[in-house]
């Protein structure tokens, strides 16, 4: 399981953009070519990221000279999900969908199928990646405050038994 290329970049620029903001800068928006030199990222694959950004209501634009990005609302408001979501980059680790060929797929061309067995398995842990993601701000990743957050679950020894 891994994060693509798209959702990655997404972040590591929204980082660089809110580092910017929050160390005080008066310079105003932030141009996406010194992003893309800083984070060492193609611009023209930036900017349809932040094409993206800024249609999720993320980012606001200003054209023409000292123009550039900044972020809408504070980084400790904007949720990691959030950036993935929106440059369409979903989350999902499995291929068990209607449509997508997966075991949900059925003998049948209505996809009619039934769940494989790993289905819960890979559904749930795309659910647990999704649930750490919208727990992280973009300010705790910004503020070095992600390590050490993913939380064990408790073993099925630890767990209270259900009412006899």
């Amino acid at each position: 399981m891994h994060l693509t290329t798209r959702g990655r970049y997404a972040v590591m620029a929204m980082a660089d953009l809110a580092t910017r903001q929050s160390a005080g800068c008066e310079c105003g928006p932030v141009c996406l070519a010194e992003i893309a030199e800083r984070q060492q990222l193609s611009l023209s694959y930036l900017e349809q990221l932040f094409g993206k950004l800024r249609r999720a209501g993320l980012v606001a634009s200003a054209r023409g000279p000292g123009g550039g990005y900044r972020l809408i609302a504070s980084s400790g408001d904007i949720p990691i999900a959030a950036i993935v979501a929106a440059v369409d980059e979903p989350i999902h680790a499995v291929r068990c969908e209607v449509g997508s060929g997966g075991c949900m797929a059925g003998p049948n061309p209505g996809g009619d199928g039934e769940p494989c067995q790993t289905h819960d398995l890979w559904f749930e842990l795309g659910r647990q990646i999704e649930l750490f993601l919208s727990g992280i701000s973009l300010a705790d990743v910004v503020g070095r405050r992600v390590r050490g957050r993913a939380v064990p679950l408790p073993s099925l020894d630890e767990l209270p038994l259900a009412a006899e």
